[in-house]
Formats: C-alpha cells, structure tokens, sequence
C-alpha cells in the first residue's frame, strides 16, 4: 500500500455543560457532540521514521503556531501511540490538508488525530479494533474518540466516553468563525474565575434531555429553544466581539445561535440548506466574521475514503 487517505469531521456543541474541576486537572461535562461537514483529511503514506506537513486552513503566518509540525501535533502523537500499542516501527510520512480553522472550538485537531489513527491502521494493517483505537483516541484528547464516532453522541466524563444518540435527519447550520483562535485552557480558566466572583451560577447545565429530544423529533425551532454552552459567557468575556457577532447570527434570520464549544466560532442553526445558503452569504458579506461556512450534520465520523 503507497498512501492511505482518511478524513474526519468538525464537531459543534449543541449541548455543553460544565461540571467542577476534577483532581486530575479537568472538567466534568455532559455534552452532545454534532458532527458537521466540515473535514479535515490526512494522507499517510510509507516513510523513515516519521514526517509531518500541514496545509490549508489557518496554517500559514500566525497559524503555524496553532498547527505544528513536530511531536507537538497530535497527528505525530497518535502515529507514537498507534505504533506503540501494535509493536510496529513508527515510520510513516503524514500531510495533513485543513478546512476546519484551527483553535477555532471545532475540534480540529481532534479531526485530524482521528483521521491519523484510521490511515496509519490501514497502511501499517495494525488491524486494531474499534475499541482499541477509542481508547487510543481517549489517550490523545477528550474530543479524538467523537472524532472517530461522528454522527451525534453523548459525551461524558472530560468528553471522551461517547455514546451514539439518535438523530431526525438533517440539520442545517452556519459556521461564522469571529477573529484570531482562543484558548481552550483560558476560556475554562475564565468559567471557573467568574465561578469564583459569583458572576455566574455555580449550577451546570448537566441535563442533556431538552437537546436529545429536540434531535429526535425537531422541528429546528425545538432545537433552537434548547441549546446551551455554559462556556459561551467566559468566551463572551475573553472575545466581547462575540456578542457582535451572536447578534450578526440571529438578526439575519438564524433561528437560534451560540458559540461552539470554546469559540471563537459562532454556530447559527437554520430551517434547511436553502436557509443556510442564504444566511451564509448575507453573514459573509457583513464583515463581522473572518471564515463563514454553510454545513450540515450529522456526518460519519473519520473514515478512509482512499
């Protein structure tokens, strides 16, 4: 085999709550995780030792240090981990091509670890069940095992125990990625200080019912009256320009709009793809958003597609 091609999904949050911070360092969450279509692709391809490239989205000036090319990418940490469990050689040239901004709240480098995990256990026929590479997926991030799930889950724990929900259909959404990446660590950090201040409620949101039974049964507006992000006020806090942008979303005729997981990209949920193609170009010709996709989900999680 001379190359293997995997792709894999973003993710939005339409469900996000935040628990306390636990001894080891993390949050406890209940979330519900949608993956969307929006993917980023890895090709692997036989080599000496390992090598890696990044290409496309948010990769070049600034970005470079958002997406690095040594052993602090997760591509690079998932062929070590892969390599290690199977007992093969870590030998495997690794281009990864992005369309989901980086530090963007999409879970793109989650993307790209699980779309690693699937091409490396085809090229090197490491023949790893599903099961292995979740808990491998689990060892990389708290998002890389929905990565390789796709569809739509219930997240627990710090997010990595995934359980597949059922979904009605198709939803339509709009992706407005407003300014530079934030940090997942800070926008946390910030969550627990207000917390602290007593500036926000101490209560999560840990019931996931509303969404899950607005996913079974719509219509959009039933979605639209249950999502929820208990990181989106410390993101507001961070990024004030995100209230803007919240606005931008909804004025122009979304049904309902929050920040995805720890912004800066402000999700905006429509009636149907015609809705979303039309919000998507009325947004991109506002200039409150640097990046505007129209997408859909759920979609697979990461997949070989050659």
């Amino acid at each position: 085999m001379t190359a293997v091609v995997a792709r894999a999904p973003a993710k939005v949050n339409v469900h996000l709550g935040v628990g306390p911070l636990r001894p080891d360092g993390f949050h406890e969450l209940r979330t519900v995780y949608l993956a969307v279509s929006l993917f980023d692709s890895v090709t692997a391809a036989p080599g000496d030792g390992l090598a890696l490239t990044v290409t496309g989205e948010g990769t070049g000036g600034r970005g470079a240090d958002l997406v690095p090319t040594d052993s602090r990418n997760l591509v690079w940490r998932a062929a070590e981990l892969l390599a290690a469990s199977a007992g093969v050689p870590a030998h495997a040239t690794l281009a990864v091509d992005k369309a989901i901004p980086a530090a963007a709240g999409l879970a793109g480098g989650s993307a790209d670890a699980a779309a690693a995990l699937v091409a490396l256990d085809a090229l090197w026929g490491t023949r790893a069940s599903r099961e292995d590479l979740l808990g491998l997926a689990a060892q990389l991030g708290s998002d890389v095992p929905f990565s390789l799930v796709g569809g739509v889950a219930l997240g627990a724990g710090r997010g990595e125990q995934v359980t597949p929900v059922l979904s009605r259909g198709r939803w339509d959404w709009v992706l407005g990625i407003a300014g530079e990446g934030l940090s997942t660590p800070a926008v946390y950090g910030e969550l627990d200080r207000l917390r602290d201040a007593g500036r926000l409620p101490t209560d999560w949101s840990a019931d996931a019912e509303p969404v899950l039974a607005a996913l079974r049964s719509g219509p959009p507006s039933a979605l639209a009256a249950a999502l929820a992000n208990d990181l989106q006020a410390p993101a507001l806090a961070l990024r004030p320009a995100l209230g803007r942008a919240l606005r931008a979303a909804t004025e122009a005729g979304a049904a309902s709009a929050l920040v995805s997981g720890s912004g800066p990209t402000v999700a905006a949920l429509c009636r149907d793809e015609q809705h979303a193609q039309r919000l998507a170009a009325e947004l991109a010709g506002e200039g409150v958003f640097r990046t505007v996709r129209a997408v859909h989900g759920p979609v697979p999680g990461a997949r070989v597609t050659r």
